[in-house]
């Protein structure tokens, strides 16, 4: 397993993409000593990311190959999954070699086979699973924000997604596949995961700048992440595309997400709290850091050893770490008038 005192590099799979390149970056400055290899379809676009990170080498890869096709002498620290791993070649790899793995694009829908290869690898090295929005940087954001409580009952998490933002190649074929899947949403009712469609999944956006933009309950990881890590009885998570406030403003897209938390404080009085978090420079910067904390913590260079086995983001990164980290990248909240409640 990869620790702090190891030379051997962090691959990134698809490590040219936005997501692998911001992540790469953020390593890079936390860590300057860490080495990291850029792996892509295209020689020259991961040579290009390569350099202007410095310490990094890149590397071709093929995801439908079990040897990634990568060469056979050279070692790894952890495997990182920036783009969709099909065929869970990325992830045999890496228990192959016993070192950790993270993935961020299976989303709810696709997650199954990579469960179950944990499950039948339980103690080859650990698995992250990360296919959280942002790759768990709102799980992060909730979760500081919910210490101010004694007891959280109700969490919404309704996110705008410039159209213009939607991500590279890689982020709209996700979109697309787990769009294909199914249009229902999962939600957490009086204490009950279940699915929603048609009408009852149709949700109203409120932005920064006071608008309501038709959005949808989706299925996503965060839904189950938050609800179990908080005891929330009542869950849900929303997703809307269409223009950002930094967009309206003349300034390019922004990302926000708005987030509703009821429960009572210390003093068991009704507390209600309402956020956006947001960042002007879209999703890519909030993803990357997502990413960064997870890779950090599976190799060891903060925190202790991960063990074996399937992690998912709050189980293995500290809320308030998480937090000061969002501020670093520019990461802020903005106050937002409270809403109805979670159902609807």
């Amino acid at each position: 397993m990869g620790h702090a005192g190891r030379r051997e590099p962090v691959l990134f799979l698809g490590g040219s993409g936005q997501a692998g390149s911001g992540a790469a970056g953020l390593l890079r400055r936390w860590h300057p000593e860490v080495p990291l290899a850029i792996a892509g379809r295209d020689l020259g676009r991961a040579e290009r990311v390569a350099g202007e990170l410095g310490g990094a080498t890149a590397v071709t890869v093929d995801l439908t190959r079990a040897d990634l096709g990568l060469p056979a002498g050279q070692a790894y620290s952890a495997v990182v999954a920036a783009v969709w791993d099909s065929h869970l070649h990325g992830l045999r790899y890496a228990q192959r070699h016993q070192v950790p793995y993270l993935s961020l694009s299976s989303g709810l829908t696709d997650i199954g086979p990579e469960v179950v290869a944990g499950a039948q690898r339980s103690t080859a090295a650990p698995m992250l699973l990360a296919s959280h929005w942002c790759a768990g940087a709102l799980v992060f954001a909730v979760l500081d924000l919910a210490r101010e409580f004694e007891r959280i009952d109700t969490i919404r998490a309704d996110a705008l997604l410039d159209e213009n933002d939607a991500g590279g190649p890689a982020g709209l074929a996700d979109l697309a596949r787990w769009g294909a899947v199914t249009s229902a949403g999962l939600q957490r009712h009086g204490g009950r995961f279940a699915w929603v469609d048609g009408t009852d999944a149709d949700v109203e956006v409120l932005t920064t700048d006071g608008r309501a933009i038709p959005g949808r309950s989706v299925p996503i990881l965060d839904v189950p992440s938050l609800a179990l890590a908080t005891g929330a009885s009542d869950v849900r998570f929303a997703f809307a595309i269409g223009e950002s406030a930094g967009r309206r403003r003349g300034a390019g897209p922004s990302i926000e997400v708005r987030i509703d938390l009821e429960g009572v404080d210390a003093g068991g009085r009704a507390l209600r709290t309402t956020r956006h978090l947001v960042h002007p420079e879209g999703q890519r910067p909030l993803t990357a850091l997502g990413v960064a904390l997870g890779v950090e913590r599976l190799t060891g260079l903060r925190g202790p050893a991960v063990p074996a086995g399937i992690h998912t983001p709050e189980a293995l990164i500290d809320p308030a770490y998480a937090a000061e980290r969002l501020a670093e990248i520019g990461a802020g909240y903005v106050e937002g008038v409270p809403s109805a409640g979670v159902s609807g």
